[in-house]
């Protein structure tokens, strides 16, 4: 299922609004390690959020060039790429239907999805692991 739904300032709105503040937040689980992060305000990551209300996602994420990890996202998403640097922590939009996680710096045309909250090339290098993983993201926060 694609998210085609254009996304208005009002609908940004509405859905930060649904989030509990004006911040989005996202919940990731990787190897039993509970992470949060704060999504961007783009068309991007209003639309992974939209799409997280369905419920959890599952993606099966594999190392790429020893900086991020990266998986299918099984639909597509508006894009809003831009030439960014990224680091650590950060969650990326490529080609509108794969996700990263990076670990490490990169520069390319991405769209940024949002950035993990107070992580470190180290300890996201060592809860993602080497080969692949699952990583889980949500909406909702996981039980402490």
């Amino acid at each position: 299922m694609e998210v085609r739904k254009i996304y208005d300032e009002n609908n940004l709105k509405e859905t930060k609004k649904e989030s509990g503040s004006e911040i989005m937040k996202i919940y990731i689980m990787v190897n039993e390690e509970k992470l949060e992060a704060t999504l961007e305000d783009n068309i991007s990551s209003l639309a992974f959020y939209e799409k997280l209300k369905e419920g959890p996602l599952t993606i099966k994420m594999e190392d790429y060039a020893n900086f991020e990890k990266v998986g299918n996202l099984g639909f597509k998403l508006p894009t809003a790429d831009k030439n960014i640097s990224v680091n650590a922590g950060d969650i990326i939009l490529y080609q509108g239907d794969k996700i990263t996680i990076y670990y490490d710096k990169n520069s390319y045309n991405f769209t940024r999805l949002g950035k993990i909250d107070d992580v470190d090339s180290s300890y996201l290098k060592e809860i993602l692991g080497k080969g692949s993983v699952e990583v889980i993201f949500s909406k909702e926060k996981y039980d402490e």
